[in-house]
């Protein structure tokens, strides 16, 4: 089944002819994706990477039926490209875009509240689905199609963990990088909440980091759940000095149930099953499906 992306989505670039869009469409359309266009202001009617490129992502929907879109705009206007996209009837919006103003953020979550679109990101590597499509920066080559879903505020550590997975003899459904910066357009709770609702997905990694309360709003709604689908967790970040940022805007340890030693607590709790290193992810992720 996958979530999000898959061999039908219709992906257009916003930021297509810059440097950035193009080196990762390029990579994108080798992968085998469904890229349909892309979207660079003042270069509409123009082709780039034998795609059209249009004005603005409205006209990309009204004529090549774009759905889904990838966002390489700078800090200072991706803001308004996501709301465009939003604006324009895009459903899925991955925005990999680092950097963004968290003011400007404010807004969007505000505005596409009302929109009936799902945001990825900003500041994430992006979305897979192995075998069918790559929006995002991740490198493909890593992810082997299977049955086990990913969720990963860590760009890195998503790549090490579907490696893993894969050296396992395992596969991935989906890999859903969710993105570092304090406001994202979908939480671990959400990301985590659509791979356990996907009928393909039979165990979910899910790699958390101190700051915030994603990692234990996802752990409280998977125990209330009542699923049965493993979940195997980590959280990076262990050695952090508190009321500093580490790597990630949003990766701040604020308070006691910041830190690493606390999120896993509650995440154990909530009967996800956690691994003290990344290194260990593969093989727990192999052992609890042999338990099942």
């Amino acid at each position: 089944m996958s979530v999000l992306v898959n061999k039908n989505s219709k992906i257009i670039v916003q930021g297509f002819t810059g440097s950035e869009g193009t080196f990762h469409a390029t990579q994108m359309i080798e992968y085998g994706t469904n890229v349909v266009g892309g979207v660079t202001p003042g270069k509409g009617g123009q082709m780039h990477l034998e795609k059209p490129v249009f004005n603005t992502v409205l006209e990309a929907v009204e004529k090549v039926g774009a759905d889904t879109t990838i966002i390489f705009v700078p800090p200072a206007f991706a803001a308004d490209a996501i709301m465009e996209a939003a604006d324009a009837g895009i459903k899925v919006i991955i925005t990999i875009t680092e950097g963004i103003p968290v003011g400007d953020m404010i807004k969007v979550a505000a505005y596409i509240k009302l929109k009936p679109c799902r945001l990825i990101g900003p500041n994430c590597p992006g979305v897979i689905t192995p075998g069918e499509a790559k929006v995002g920066i991740m490198p493909g080559f890593v992810f082997k199609k299977g049955k086990i879903g990913i969720v990963s505020k860590s760009g890195t550590l998503t790549y090490e963990a579907a490696d893993q997975v894969v050296k396992q003899g395992l596969g991935i459904t989906t890999a859903i990088g969710i993105g570092g910066d304090p406001i994202i357009g979908t939480t671990t709770k959400e990301a985590v909440e659509l791979l356990i609702n996907d009928p393909e997905t039979e165990a979910v990694v899910m790699i958390g980091e101190i700051g915030g309360q994603l990692e234990a709003d996802a752990a409280n709604w998977y125990k209330a759940s009542g699923s049965k689908k493993p979940i195997v967790g980590f959280i990076a970040g262990e050695t952090a000095p508190a009321g500093r940022t580490m790597g990630h805007a949003g990766a701040i340890v604020g308070g006691s149930d910041d830190t690493a030693q606390a999120k896993k607590k509650i995440m154990r709790a909530c009967g996800i099953h956690v691994v003290e290193s990344p290194a260990e992810i593969g093989k727990k992720v192999k052992e609890v499906l042999a338990s099942k």
